[in-house]
């Protein structure tokens, strides 16, 4: 495995420079945009996995550290303007990028900001490697994909993943599953809380990042659990009992939930700080400034 880093002059995105990892899975060459603002010590912001996740859903809030910090906001591989290759996504691939990329991109402890189900993969390297990191923050952390939270079995979920990497089949799957009008409904069902903010040029935006080639694969993974770190909850807390690094967990208020009570579960752990404030899933792109004071005391 190599790996190399190149930047780009254009500042696209949410208004930061735009860079290029590029990166090797078992052979297979991936393209890793990540994207840089700000000056001083580095934050890292992860961005949650699901059908429509980039980094600019971390915009605003890269916006509101930038004075603060040099942020670095990257799409995972697999979503976002990153490769998106017919890989079998799995957790071993996520938790080896994560720790090439922060080792080869910073070269001092990092804070770090992870939504949703990043938080696993964020843990699991703090737990191997502690000095990695000076801070973490948790925005409404999750480790369970939507079929298993649903009550899914493993053989149910593998049978629909196996369906949606199918050619035709797949992609008809996939595309009645990522219309605007089903996006805008799984929003308003468990995303965000404003539905106004609901517009339809942020569907037609989202709808956009769904429907680059390739796209179905990664996301059938994150839907079907094949790429939850964890597996059960006692193995979730665990990383935290065992976390050397200060972590501050962001809870939404409006969370579903069994989602909620697994939140509330973490933010009870002795040790770790945590905060309620406005919204569900989505909160770090809904609410980014009720985060930033919510984190203030924390981070300074």
């Amino acid at each position: 495995m190599s790996t190399n880093v190149l930047s780009t002059s254009d500042p696209t995105g949410f208004g930061g420079v735009v860079h290029e990892f590029l990166w090797q899975w078992e052979g297979q060459p991936l393209r890793v945009v990540y994207e840089t603002l700000g000056q001083g010590s580095p934050l890292l912001l992860l961005p949650a996995f699901s059908s429509v996740s980039t980094r600019l859903e971390m915009g605003e809030m890269a916006r509101l550290l930038a004075p603060h910090f040099q942020v670095v906001a990257v799409d995972w591989p697999g979503f976002g303007e990153s490769s998106r290759p017919s890989l079998d996504y799995r957790p071993e691939i996520y938790q080896r990028f994560l720790e090439d990329f922060v080792q080869a991109v910073f070269s001092t402890p990092i804070t770090v900001l992870a939504a949703g189900h990043a938080a696993s993969y964020v843990l699991r390297l703090a737990q191997k490697q502690p000095d990695a990191f000076s801070k973490i923050v948790l925005v409404a952390p999750t480790w369970r994909g939507p079929l298993p939270t649903m009550g899914a079995s493993q053989q149910v979920a593998g049978i629909v993943r196996g369906l949606v990497r199918s050619p035709i089949v797949g992609q008809i799957l996939y595309k009645l599953n990522t219309t605007p009008s089903f996006l805008n409904f799984m929003y308003r069902r468990h995303v965000f809380t404003d539905a106004d903010r609901l517009t339809p040029a942020f569907i037609d935006k989202k709808w956009q990042t769904t429907q680059k080639p390739g796209a179905r694969f990664a996301s059938a993974a994150f839907v079907t659990g094949n790429i939850d770190a964890v597996h059960n909850q006692s193995d979730f807390l665990g990383l935290v009992q065992s976390l050397s690094v200060p972590l501050m967990v962001i809870i939404g208020a409006s969370s579903p939930p069994k989602s909620r009570e697994e939140m509330d579960a973490v933010a009870a752990i002795p040790g770790v700080q945590s905060a309620v404030v406005p919204g569900s899933l989505g909160l770090h792109e809904e609410y980014p400034a009720a985060i930033f004071t919510a984190i203030e005391d924390f981070l300074f």
